[in-house]
């Protein structure tokens, strides 16, 4: 049973939705009016998804919605008549798994989650994967200064740099990259 905070500014649509959601089999952690204080209401609640439910999604919802997608990525789920394309793209932008447009069939709503719940996985599994590449990327490049010292100041071969900095990690029980930035700090500090 999933938890999910609905934000409604309208009390009689938050109440169909909350009916719709026990429906659906899940749970409704809080009903909130607007998305305020957005981030400390989800550590306050710790809600599985959040469904919004408004006439057109405000800048200030969307900005709070991309904070809380960096620091604490949940499944956000829109229902909206607004099918501005520029408001859309700045949902996704914002960390928005499903933007729904159109008077909601509340038995729609189970697929609806069950969609934003494999969208969300999906992007925080790229998102993942980029963060990973990025690091590696950087370490490759401390790596690969730390290697250009080595060769400029011991008059090393490239291979000889690379085996004695893998050498030094080993003997540290170090990461590469981080016996490589060690170098490099010390490079700053003598060269």
């Amino acid at each position: 049973m999933l938890r999910i905070l609905v934000i409604d500014e309208s009390r009689a649509r938050a109440a169909e939705l909350c009916g719709g959601l026990a429906m659906a089999g899940h749970q409704v952690a809080a009903v909130l009016p607007s998305a305020l204080d957005l981030t400390a209401q989800i550590e306050r609640i710790k809600p599985d998804i959040i469904l919004i439910e408004t006439d057109s999604p405000s800048r200030d919802t969307l900005e709070n919605l991309a904070v809380m997608d960096r620091d604490m990525p949940r499944p956000v789920i829109i229902l909206t008549p607004e099918d501005d394309t520029d408001v859309i793209r700045a949902a996704f932008k914002a960390g928005v798994s499903a933007y729904i447009v159109d008077n909601l069939d509340l038995a729609r709503l189970k697929p609806i989650i069950d969609v934003a719940i494999v969208r969300f996985e999906s992007h925080q599994s790229v998102k993942q994967e980029l963060a990973a590449t990025t690091r590696k990327l950087s370490e490759r490049k401390v790596v690969e200064k730390a290697k250009g010292i080595l060769m400029k100041t011991r008059n090393l071969s490239e291979d000889e740099a690379y085996a004695a900095l893998r050498k030094l990690a080993m003997e540290r029980a170090q990461p590469l990259a981080k016996v490589a930035g060690d170098l490099l700090a010390m490079a700053k500090l003598l060269l």
